[in-house]
């Protein structure tokens, strides 16, 4: 079991930046694949970006790739998602989530944190 608590969203303006953080709590979170996933009014929810148990693979939604970066600190039991030249249509409720094949499977995960609002302006 793992419970997520994430944090760092905002109001930033267009091209600005913002970083979110995953504090995760829980004996396995170093087992799992990290992902982050937002969800925009009336549009379904979509992966943004994944990072695998140790850091060593990664995967990004074709609209996050060269702004958004993700990392991790298993010893921090912490995920973060760096996001840069931030655009109006990035506005979203951002989640983290934890799982297993998330990098190589998209797979949906079992856990999820209740999701923090970041707003860009233009």
């Amino acid at each position: 079991q793992v419970q997520l608590v994430e944090s760092g969203g905002g109001l930033v303006q267009a091209g600005g930046s913002l970083r979110l953080s995953c504090a995760a709590s829980g004996a396995t979170f170093n087992l799992y694949d990290m992902g982050w996933f937002r969800q925009a009014p009336g549009k379904e929810r979509e992966i943004v970006a994944a990072i695998n148990w140790n850091g060593g693979s990664t995967r990004y939604a074709d609209s996050a790739k060269g702004r958004f970066t993700i990392s991790r600190d298993n010893a921090k039991n912490s995920a973060f998602l760096q996001m840069n030249s931030l655009k109006p249509e990035d506005t979203a409720v951002y989640y983290c989530a934890a799982g297993y094949n998330i990098v190589v499977r998209a797979a949906i995960p079992p856990y999820w944190g209740q999701g923090t609002q970041v707003t860009v302006s233009s």
